[in-house]
């Protein structure tokens, strides 16, 4: 089978790489390497979950997955372990069927995960799960050969994974798992069609503890100070309309902003944006309108909600354009989803997503100054 190399295939890669600089297994004063690594196998059955209804109509069978991990616990060497109740990370490989053989095929994701625990007792942990990394989808949108798959128009795709789970611990060595995941796969509208596929299952599993548990360190946390952080970024991007022109389009942003600590885990803040979108003209002159140069620009304000575990940040805004408007799409709001590393005292490096709402725009990838 001949992969389709697209553009998707460099966003993915570059996801990946980013977020796996991020943060890596880090390096504790054991014996082995083998202390606190876990090993799970699960099973999900489950339901795929269409954004458009007319989807339903090809995805006529159960959803049927299984997925593997291979994890570290962390032991309260830092205040952020403690805070968030020593949470775990490491990779997950995933397999699943996606509804439809013979139209969508099947699908083949690596991952990197950060879990956090809600509640961590003895024999007891309810944790939230959340991993992103590159997909492989065997079958795509072809106009001649596969035009009723109308949800991925590439091979290559990221893959985000979201789990709500819990851990019962059966013996020193062996834990039973049990939750619900959500999994998403798009190529970030790198190219059309870009509909998405969207997974929903219950899965159930085993968990193996490789070597020794270390005993936990509660010792109390440093007082927070509360204090404000600017940053300016500027990010680039790229994405196709939905024409299948198969035409790509170069996008870039530069963002500033103010947030205020007011928890070690939790900033809030305020900003605003410039956008330029090359692909402006073509969706104005689609709708018969008058493209003018300033068309290619927005501007806009956001809120900033900024979920933080040390160098490590998960950002959500919500965005209204305001002065320069998007013409082509006509929405008043936009949004972003952010991962982003702080990488020492004033470098930003991030990965985003600019969409409308559920509607992906573009992915970006910035480098930006922080005071």
């Amino acid at each position: 089978m001949k992969i389709n190399l697209n553009k998707s295939i460099y966003f993915a890669l570059g996801w990946t790489a980013l977020l796996l600089s991020f943060t890596s297994f880090q390096s504790y004063a054991q014996r082995k390497f083998s202390d606190d690594l876990k090993l799970s196998l699960n099973y999900h059955g489950g339901f795929s979950l269409p954004e458009y209804s007319f989807v339903n109509y090809i995805t006529t069978d159960p959803i049927q997955s299984i997925s593997f991990h291979v994890s570290k616990e962390t032991t309260g060497k830092n205040d952020w372990e403690k805070l968030f109740k020593f949470p775990e990370y490491g990779f997950s490989f995933y397999y699943s069927s996606l509804g439809n053989d013979n139209v969508l095929g099947k699908s083949f994701a690596l991952n990197y995960f950060f879990r956090v625990n809600f509640i961590n007792k003895k024999r007891f942990q309810l944790y939230n799960q959340t991993g992103m990394g590159i997909g492989y989808l065997t079958k795509h949108f072809d106009l001649e050969d596969n035009y009723m798959n109308v949800g991925i128009g590439s091979h290559v795709n990221a893959h985000f994974n979201l789990r709500l789970g819990s851990n019962f611990k059966l013996t020193p060595k062996f834990d039973a798992q049990f939750g619900l995941s959500f999994d998403h796969f798009s190529n970030a509208n790198s190219h059309d069609p870009n509909l998405g596929i969207n997974l929903v299952t219950g899965f159930a599993g085993l968990t193996y503890r490789v070597g020794t548990t270390t005993p936990k360190e509660v010792s109390p946390m440093e007082k927070h100070n509360v204090k404000n952080n600017f940053e300016i970024v500027p990010s680039f991007g790229g994405k196709q309309t939905r024409a299948l022109s198969g035409q790509f389009f170069f996008t870039s942003s530069l963002s500033g902003g103010v947030n205020r600590e007011f928890f070690r885990g939790l900033n809030l803040g305020i900003g605003a944006d410039v956008f330029y979108d090359q692909s402006m003209k073509t969706l104005i002159v689609a709708k018969g309108e008058t493209f003018k140069t300033s068309d290619n620009f927005q501007t806009g304000i956001h809120l900033s909600q900024e979920f933080r575990y040390n160098h490590f940040s998960l950002i959500i805004q919500e965005g209204f354009y305001v002065g320069l408007t998007n013409k082509g799409i006509e929405k008043t709001m936009y949004n972003r989803g952010i991962v982003q590393y702080h990488a020492g005292k004033h470098l930003i490096i991030r990965a985003a997503m600019k969409s409308h709402l559920h509607i992906l725009d573009f992915p970006e990838i910035g480098f930006g100054y922080k005071w």
